[in-house]
């Protein structure tokens, strides 16, 4: 009964207002590349141990992590398929950004973003489906799914390509305007996403009001397990500590966005999914802003390296 009454459930954010999130997390990229060089990605290409494990923690330890926890609390099938959604989905673009308040590595962040975004269009549908066909009450649950190439490439360009390129170009070009711009744009584009999603929020306060006991623990958890498998991995590894701090945010803050796109896409926004991946979009910005305020007062030696 509460399956079924989840799952018929609207949630009032179309593909339009995902958009308009998206292109604002560009702006923010774009802030954050202001402040990026070429010099600032050599020593990851030298010794690109950071990026490996980065990537380990996200496409193969995050989704196990996440089965587990599945198969210890039993969610309601449309929400064990939010989770694994959302646990196959690449970086969020504030990530960059909570990186850099967190004086982490912004480098590894960014490379991080760019690299997991384009292998994404791989690693996304085989993870979501490799793992949730293992859980047996999701699985009848799933629809065959599959990303377009060119709708990944260009949500790629829009997202990260192009704000790192632009933001890059002006850094080299124009450093001292770059410096100026960086300071301003980050803490205006930060707030304008802060109030799209309060008013995406607003549009659906009912709905969360009534059904977000279904998922808010559930959320806090799966965030809370995801930060922390990100951050064993780097102290596991000894890697340096702003390095540590960015492949923990890599694997905590993931793009809900994109996800709930797939869901809205492939399984006609299915409640359960699309209330678990709408609450991480929010979730997930709370507790990066919350960690980046306890790191940000610890300041590290920097250390761009793995």
């Amino acid at each position: 009964m509460t399956e079924n009454l989840l799952d018929n459930v609207h949630i009032n954010f179309d593909a339009g207002s995902l958009w308009v999130l998206n292109l604002v997390l560009g702006l923010v990229m774009f802030g954050v590349a202001l402040e990026i060089s070429i010099k600032d990605f050599k020593p990851l290409l030298l010794k690109p141990k950071a990026i490996i494990l980065g990537l380990f923690s996200q496409f193969i330890l995050l989704p196990a992590v996440t089965y587990f926890l599945i198969l210890f609390i039993e969610p309601l099938p449309s929400i064990a398929l939010g989770m694994f959604m959302v646990a196959a989905c690449p970086g969020g673009n504030i990530s960059n950004f909570i990186s850099y308040l967190s004086k982490a590595n912004t480098a590894l962040s960014v490379s991080l973003t760019a690299i997991a975004t384009l292998l994404a269009i791989v690693m996304t549908p085989l993870n979501f489906h490799f793992w949730s066909m293992l859980y047996t009450p999701s699985s009848n649950l799933i629809q065959e799914i599959s990303i377009s190439p060119v709708e990944m490439f260009k949500l790629v360009s829009l997202l990260l390509g192009l704000p790192l390129i632009l933001g890059m170009y002006v850094n080299y070009s124009h450093p001292v305007l770059a410096m100026k711009l960086a300071k301003r744009l980050k803490v205006v584009s930060l707030l304008f996403f802060i109030c799209l999603v309060f008013i995406a929020l607003y549009n659906n306060l009912d709905i969360f009001k009534e059904y977000i006991v279904y998922v808010f623990w559930i959320v806090l958890i799966h965030n809370l397990i995801a930060f922390s498998t990100g951050y064993s991995v780097g102290k596991l590894f000894r890697l340096p500590e702003d390095s540590i701090r960015s492949i923990t945010i890599e694997t905590g803050i993931q793009n809900s966005g994109l996800g709930l796109l797939l869901i809205f896409t492939f399984f006609d926004g299915l409640g359960g999914m699309a209330l678990l991946a709408a609450f991480w979009g929010i979730w997930h910005i709370v507790s990066g802003l919350i960690l980046a305020a306890l790191w940000n007062g610890k300041p590290i030696t920097k250390e761009t390296i793995a």
